[in-house]
């Protein structure tokens, strides 16, 4: 598994997120056919996993996690919903390591 920053091709959701949130950083991921959007705000980072074909695998939370906050499932919040799973992550875990 690898993360590709595709961020540029999602400026507009990025414009978006930067002006109707609290967010203060947000990149956008290519994990094959998942995309993962990552936003960094002053009291939290959030990380949504989509996928149009299929739910998302457990191996994928895990890689994300460990690649963008060193972090395990079980010392976050995670809300699974059909071809998605989000991620939110305390603001005491926050040891980002952006890509």
């Amino acid at each position: 598994m690898r993360l590709i920053d595709i961020t540029n091709s999602y400026s507009h959701l990025v414009a978006q997120q930067l002006s109707a949130t609290d967010a203060q950083f947000v990149k956008v991921y290519s994990l094959g056919p998942t995309t993962v959007v990552y936003t960094q705000a002053p009291s939290h980072q959030e990380i949504l996993l989509t996928n149009e074909r299929r739910n998302i695998l457990d191996a994928e939370i895990d890689y994300v996690l460990d690649k963008l906050c060193k972090a395990k499932q079980g010392e976050v919040d995670l809300v699974r919903g059909h071809h998605l799973a989000e991620i939110s992550v305390p603001m005491d875990m926050r040891r980002t390591q952006i890509l």
